[in-house]
């Protein structure tokens, strides 16, 4: 059966007291609606509709990064949760499956919990998602018997012995697409704010014969995020989470509370990751790898045996092969490093191509930006670049070259060949002792008028 998704993202977050959209905070260097549209994704959905309003246009471009597939709708009024559920059904009329409506700023629900909660679909007719709450607070409160949800009640209209109940409702629920949207047609907004609860599709559900249950998750799952304090807990979460997890595959954290992963990290197992290194988006780092201290990485792809810092950064496009060394204060941008060569000091590689087994110097930049556009260097095989050589892209060094330290390369080298693009020496002896003299029989001047 298909799947279709809703996914509601048109609040403001006036809590947040920002321009942004609440939805496009990050958590891990993704905005919290990716993660929800990632849940997502382990239903393999064949449609994925996304609710906009406050900032429609960034929620639908971030939301399209993700899926190109998202189909947006815009709730221009934001009338409550089932008013907001109520906009996709134009686009989903017809649909023949289920729909799950989830929500932009609840990014921690687990693949594992949908699909407990299609299991549950295929012996009732709404399923709803529940916690059991450390503190209840004013969640509302699933009311069940036995496996059937009786109702769903909110804390202002619930009795003290409802409220002593812990298994709150998550907001999260699925049920068969023309049935859900039968369903939100049919809901009032006949209370004190005069909005649309979802909520009550359930009361709605019994009324005509249909069936409902609740499936429940921990807690931490159905984290919210309305505020700054707890976009920096959902962060904090998020990253306890994934240190566990990779400690767990086989990855050595030297100073786990100091390593920050992003949303997609992947590590191999027996790489080390030493203190205060941090990942940015769509890093892997093979095997037997080693990221040392104070090192960032984004958008590169880190080969076995590769020894990356301390205090290196790998850019997007740095694809680097076996056994690779960058050393530190080294920078590598949209670069391709072949097996077993050295950029140990303080280099900039970008827009380059270094092959196996050559040594770039320290103080070595590929000089690629003429002010308007990019332009490539391309090194070979066993070559020497000697410190402090700059060169100007677009310029190819051959096989088993050389460049003399302090050289500035403008043309391009032949294999075998040594490079020397700097001016001659000239010494003046004594020279330097007369200049110092005059320097300061000018300063002594100055100083006594």
């Amino acid at each position: 059966m298909d799947t279709a998704l809703v996914i509601l993202a048109a609040g403001m977050g006036t809590r947040m007291n920002s321009d942004l959209p609440k939805v496009l905070h990050e958590i891990a260097g993704a905005p919290m609606l990716a993660h929800a549209m990632r849940a997502g994704a382990a239903l393999d959905p064949a449609r994925i509709v996304v609710v906009a309003g406050h900032g429609a246009q960034q929620v639908s471009a971030a939301a399209r990064d993700w899926d190109e597939r998202a189909e947006i709708v815009v709730q221009e009024e934001q009338l409550g949760t089932g008013h907001a559920v109520a906009q996709a059904a134009p686009l989903l009329k017809g649909f023949s499956g289920d729909a799950f409506v989830l929500y932009g700023d609840t990014p921690f629900i687990r693949e594992e919990t949908l699909e407990r909660m299609r299991e549950a679909r295929a012996s009732h007719d709404v399923v709803i998602l529940g916690f059991h709450a450390a503190d209840p607070g004013r969640y509302g409160r699933l009311l069940m018997q036995g496996e059937t949800l009786e109702r769903i009640v909110e804390y202002v209209d619930a009795t003290d012995e409802e409220r002593a109940v812990t298994l709150c409702n998550s907001g999260v629920l699925c049920a068969d697409s023309a049935t859900l949207f039968d369903l939100v047609a049919a809901v009032k907004n006949d209370n004190a704010k005069g909005e649309y609860y979802l909520t009550d599709i359930v009361a709605l559900a019994h009324a005509r014969g249909l069936s409902a249950t609740a499936v429940a998750c921990d807690e931490a799952e159905t984290m919210g995020i309305n505020s700054r304090a707890e976009l920096a807990a959902a962060e904090a979460a998020f990253q306890a989470r994934a240190r566990t997890q990779a400690m767990a595959d086989g990855v050595t954290l030297t100073a786990p509370e100091t390593v920050h992963f992003a949303f997609d990290t992947v590590v191999g197992r027996d790489s080390v990751i030493e203190p205060n290194v941090v990942f940015g988006p769509d890093v892997t780092v093979e095997s037997g790898a080693r990221i040392r201290a104070f090192s960032h990485l984004e958008g590169a792809h880190v080969s076995r045996g590769g020894v990356i810092g301390p205090y290196a950064r790998l850019r997007p496009g740095a694809e680097l092969a076996e056994d690779v060394r960058i050393g530190n204060f080294v920078e590598v941008k949209a670069a391709r490093i072949d097996r077993g060569a050295k950029v140990n000091h303080l280099s900039y590689i970008g827009d380059a191509e270094i092959g196996e087994d050559t040594n770039i110097g320290a103080g070595t930049i590929t000089c690629n930006y003429d002010g308007v556009s990019k332009h490539r260097t391309r090194i070979g095989a066993r070559v020497f670049i000697g410190s402090d050589t700059m060169l100007v892209a677009p310029v190819s060094v051959g096989d088993d070259a050389m460049t003399g330290s302090g050289s500035v390369i403008t043309d391009d080298v032949e294999p075998g060949a040594l490079a020397i693009g700097r001016a001659r020496q000239v010494t003046k002896p004594g020279l330097a002792r007369k200049l110092f003299e005059i320097l300061r029989a000018k300063k002594a001047k100055s100083q006594a008028r």
